[in-house]
């Protein structure tokens, strides 16, 4: 796959990035079916294999369990990788707790460098618990991340958002935005087309409905979904969780052919 510019960062990212959720928790989740957690044998295998399909991109976060000490450990070319990596919320005990102050934010950030083993992430994003505008307004987190910018311990920050009013608000102010978007919820369009106006990059969370897309759980479909997404010019990766190689290897022949085409469609228009 080819890689494209995150906005105007200097980031170059896969069009499908691959989500870690499913190698760090299975606790409360929202896909369609349970699962187990793969052993270290199988992280190791489709890490392996994303590489090979053109994937640079992986998303992690505190709150994923186990899944940024086992990228830190499983990880092959790991430091040609991508990260995305959040602040502000931890998953302990099958509960999540939320802390957005500028102590947390530090500590939370030096963690992930420590369990991830770099000396810099590339992407950190607020883990927004929904109240967008509370974190943005009240507490010190996007501050936060700014100076850690600044510092060189992270390349470009953004946050995770649940609101339009909190995504047009990081477009405006921020690196990049994690949008929500897919065919039966496209509440947060208005953040795509801002980020489009303003040059700033968009990554998209939930873009198959944690799995509900596919006709399988009742869906209208994957391809479907992915046309959507990329038909969108802000839009610079999708993640996409799994943890079946078969299921990845079809996500991103299903990319490489929409994307191809959408290409021979812009060379005949020109």
């Amino acid at each position: 796959m080819k890689q494209q510019r995150v906005g105007q960062s200097d980031l170059r990212m896969s069009p499908l990035g691959l989500g870690t959720v499913k190698i760090g928790r299975n606790q409360q989740v929202k896909y369609p079916t349970a699962f187990d957690l793969p052993d270290d044998a199988a992280v190791t295998a489709l890490l392996h294999l994303a590489w090979e399909l053109g994937i640079n991109t992986l998303d992690t976060a505190p709150a994923y369990g186990e899944s940024e000490r086992r990228l830190g450990e499983l990880l092959p070319q790991r430091h040609d990788w991508v990260i995305i990596g959040k602040v502000g919320e931890q998953f302990i005990n099958g509960q999540s707790f939320f802390d957005f102050s500028a102590v947390a934010t530090r500590q939370s950030v030096e963690e992930s460098l420590r369990r991830l083993r770099r000396d810099m992430l590339d992407v950190v994003l607020v883990h927004s618990d929904g109240n967008d505008m509370a974190i943005i307004r009240e507490q010190a987190v996007c501050d936060t991340l700014l100076e850690l910018k600044a510092e060189g311990k992270v390349k470009a920050v953004g946050m995770s958002t649940k609101s339009v009013a909190g995504g047009l608000w990081c477009v405006e102010n921020m690196d990049l935005v994690m949008a929500s978007y897919h065919p039966d919820y496209q509440d947060e369009l208005p953040v795509l087309d801002a980020a489009a106006r303003l040059g700033k990059g968009v990554l998209i969370k939930k873009g198959l409905a944690s799995g509900h897309a596919d006709r399988a759980a009742g869906g209208g479909g994957i391809e479907a979904a992915l046309r959507l997404i990329f038909a969108h010019p802000a839009v610079a990766s999708l993640v996409v969780g799994t943890i079946n190689p078969d299921h990845l290897r079809q996500n991103v022949a299903l990319t490489e052919a929409i994307l191809a085409a959408q290409g021979a469609v812009e060379t005949r228009r020109k």
